[in-house]
């Protein structure tokens, strides 16, 4: 997304045969993953939306521990990557952009830090494969301490919504239920993934049309993602 990098959009529209979970492996993303990274960048990005292959290779150096890619096993591709990273509770509710938290510093490793993650990216072209690194990403993280997770959501139904509703604030739309769910078929989608929290409109968050540049952004304690997770076969691991 423009200077730096995508937006936190998960769209799993898969390839041809999705791989059997014994079919992917699933680790932390390396350098020398690069190459694998941005041909799937440029399947699912626009050139504006795809982040850079030097901020790509920067996000795993500084957050080794942060980032993940499910691969075929068959075939060696990247069929998934997820970036991470540290971030204030305080930063993710004030920040007025997805930019602003994707290139925030990080907090002080200090024991009294904050153990929050911002979610930067979830880029798939599988959807077995999105199960599959959550499946190892979640308790990952788990262990190392993290205990919530934030991310910015688009709000696709936002702007058939405002058309029927111009003179309702958009802030409406963003915290309004319909049988205890969110509105938004993107809320909605979060919310069954155990992210329960909406805890802010943002106007101007990253450039999504049926947003109209909108985004809500919400919060996941670790526990309520993993016990949301589906259950299936363990990927293969390294």
């Amino acid at each position: 997304m423009y200077a730096s990098d995508e937006m936190t959009i998960i769209d799993t529209h898969g390839s041809d045969r999705p791989p059997t979970p014994r079919d992917i492996e699933v680790r932390l993303l390396r350098p020398e993953d690069i190459d694998g990274l941005m041909a799937l960048e440029e399947v699912k990005w626009t050139q504006e939306q795809s982040g850079s292959r030097e901020g790509l290779i920067q996000r795993i150096e500084e957050n080794p521990q942060l980032n993940a890619g499910a691969f075929s096993v068959t075939t060696g591709e990247v069929l998934t990557s997820l970036f991470t990273k540290p971030i204030t509770a305080e930063k993710a509710l004030t920040a007025l952009s997805w930019a602003e938290c994707a290139d925030a510093d990080s907090p002080s490793p200090r024991p009294s830090a904050s153990r929050s993650l911002f979610g930067i990216s979830l880029s798939s072209i599988d959807g077995d494969a999105v199960t599959a690194i959550f499946q190892f990403f979640l308790p990952h993280v788990r262990a190392l301490g993290y205990h919530e997770v934030y991310l910015g959501s688009p709000l696709p139904g936002l702007h058939a919504w405002k058309r029927a509703n111009p003179e309702v604030p958009v802030g409406d739309y963003v915290y309004a239920k319909r049988n205890g769910l969110p509105l938004d078929p993107q809320l909605r989608y979060y919310h069954g993934k155990g992210f329960q929290s909406i805890i802010a409109c943002k106007e101007d968050y990253f450039p999504h049309e049926r947003s109209l540049d909108y985004a809500a952004v919400i919060r996941g304690d670790i526990d309520d993602l993993i016990l949301a997770l589906p259950r299936a076969a363990d990927p293969v691991h390294p």
